[in-house]
């Protein structure tokens, strides 16, 4: 697979650090509970603590943010003042990381009192539970995603992510220059870190590098200011790996398409085809049939299997006609 690095996960983000990266998005405004800013939260899951502010805290994921919905608020409203004060007061006893009231709605005196008693960060924000809850568990997930950086190349054919690796001077940059010459995006380029988000991997840049791409003999080029915007693109799922390796007469290649190939990065399968390099071996167009060969297998086109199942059954009907001779 080439050089790597893994990169460290990250296991936590303090309360202040999560709400103040994304004021502007969360929409956020804080309350009180400034002593417990400090307060990890290690889950992008987000809780709704309606069972327990009921009473029943036998599984209370305390540990999560606690989102107060429409239906938390409105049990609240039903209770008493005194029952009110009990309902919040059993649940900000945890170390709870962090509280949020959605939609604007107006802050009970009791769980606001709760709060600041027992240090818990508490928000509140215009957006609704569901909005609030996609942005904050798509940020959250992607801070805690596993990541990896490879010694390879990343470029958008034809809508497939195809990642280039290789030993280094193999041409990797020359095949992806060609490729944004001809129109597709290029992702990046010597760089690519690779992150895991659910079972998919996404591939992005090096802040420092962005599109930037060094071609031996020319020197270092900007792909945006020579091709322009759609030229480039900031992240892309990683769908096949192609590995650039030199020819070798000894080596076996594949060369029906039966035998599929995969590899593993960061545990996630990914479609790996292996092409061995030569002068005068147009690696781009090759590059350009794998993309298309890729959407076609998508939608339930696997073209060496049809040909193979077709070719199959020729054989058997000229067995079949010698045969009945």
């Amino acid at each position: 697979m080439g050089d790597f690095v893994l990169s460290k996960k990250k296991q936590s983000i303090t309360a202040d650090e999560l709400f103040s990266k994304n004021a502007d998005l969360f929409k956020t405004r804080f309350l009180t509970g400034k002593k417990g800013l400090g307060r990890k939260i290690e889950s992008h899951e987000i809780h709704y603590p309606a069972l327990a502010l009921t009473g029943f805290l036998d599984r209370f994921a305390f540990k999560k943010i606690q989102f107060i919905s429409e239906i938390e608020w409105h049990y609240l409203g039903a209770q008493s003042p005194a029952r009110r004060k009990e309902c919040v007061a059993k649940i900000c006893e945890f170390a709870i990381p962090a509280i949020v009231v959605t939609r604007g709605r107006k802050v009970h005196n009791e769980l606001f009192d709760a709060c600041r008693k027992f240090h818990v960060p508490f928000y509140s924000t215009p957006l609704s539970s569901q909005d609030l809850h996609f942005k904050m568990s798509d940020f959250l997930e992607e801070y805690f995603a596993p990541r990896i950086t490879l010694h390879s190349s990343l470029v958008d054919v034809y809508g497939i992510g195809l990642l280039y690796t290789g030993k280094s001077g193999i041409g990797k940059s020359e095949c992806v220059l060609d490729l944004v010459e001809r129109g597709h995006r290029l992702v990046a380029d010597d760089i690519v870190t690779v992150m895991k988000k659910g079972n998919t991997l996404i591939g992005s840049g090096s802040p420092l590098l962005g599109h930037h791409m060094e071609i031996r003999g020319v020197g270092i080029i900007n792909i945006e200011a020579l091709f322009g915007v759609r030229a480039i693109r900031m992240n892309k799922k990683i769908e096949v790996m192609v590995e650039l390796v030199e020819w070798g007469n000894s080596a076996n290649y594949e060369r029906l398409g039966l035998d599929e190939t995969t590899t593993g990065i960061l545990d996630v399968p990914v479609d790996k085809i292996t092409i061995p390099i030569f002068p005068g071996k147009n690696i781009t167009v090759i590059s350009e049939v794998i993309a298309m060969n890729k959407l076609l297998k998508m939608n339930g086109i696997n073209s060496a299997a049809e040909f193979n199942q077709r070719l199959l059954k020729t054989l058997q009907n000229k067995q079949q006609s010698r045969s009945g001779t």
